[in-house]
Parts: C-alpha cells; structure tokens; sequence
C-alpha cells in the first residue's frame, strides 16, 4: 500500500497569522489549493481551509474586511506520519471530521494530505486493477 508521503502536496504553503481572510482566500485560488498553514515565527500554529472560510467567516455576521486567518484557522494542526499508508490518513481524516492533514517526518511538516489527494489515489489504484482484470479475463478468439 501506498504511503502518506507518495501522494501528499510536497509543497505546503503558508500565510501568518494576521492574513485577512480575503487575502488568504486570494492566495488559495491563485496556487489552486484549499488550505494553508498558518505559520506564526518558525512554527506552523494551525491551518485554514476553504471550509473554514465559508463556515468560520462568510456565514458569520462579523466584520469580514476585519477578519484575520488566526480568527478562523483550525487549531491545533491535525498530523500523520509521511511513513504511515494512505489507510491511515483516510481514517483519521473520518475520525476526526477533517478534509486535510499535515504531514510530519521527524516531528517537522514536509507536506499536507488532503481529501482530494486520497481520492486521486484511490482511483488511480481502482483504475489499474481494472486494467489488470481486462487483461487476464479476456477470452481467446476460438476457445469456447
């Protein structure tokens, strides 16, 4: 089985803690991801996703022009080994209620797992089963 660290993002990106809301949503749709760690000093302190955007500050009556990522992020950072299987992160992720993980190696973050990337790999796999299966079931012209 595959492990965390083949299909995480290897690039994780990251805003500070006073990023409003806008600005983080901004840098989302440019880099095409749905979260960011939010890094305060050397240390990542939490992360805000797509979700929370929408459930922590579109659907509130706060001020949004006002609302930081500190204010919506989710904290603490939710992690999972990179040497862990994919099964793993598939678990906690339901455990936990969460679309995305923080991947650690020797207690550092190297990458983030997601929802999707779980779901990119499980196709990948269902799809060369499938393929596997087409070649060994198929009959030979002239056999009955």
């Amino acid at each position: 089985m595959a492990t965390v660290a083949q299909i995480m993002n290897k690039k994780p990106q990251s805003v500070g803690p006073t990023t409003s809301i806008r600005g983080a949503a901004k840098k989302m749709r440019t880099l095409r991801v749905s979260s960011l760690l939010i890094k305060k000093g050397k240390n990542h302190v939490g992360i805000v996703t797509d979700t929370d955007l929408v459930r922590k500050g579109l659907a509130t009556n706060q001020d949004l022009g006002k609302l930081t990522v500190e204010q919506v992020m989710t904290s603490p950072l939710c992690t999972i080994e990179s040497s862990q299987d994919v099964d793993d992160a598939q678990d906690m992720m339901g455990d936990l209620g969460v679309r995305h993980l923080a991947v650690t190696k020797g207690g550092a973050i190297v990458g983030v797992v997601s929802v999707r990337d779980l779901l990119m790999h499980y196709k990948r796999y269902a799809q060369s089963k499938l393929a596997d299966k087409q070649v060994y079931s198929e009959p030979k012209i002239g056999q009955d």
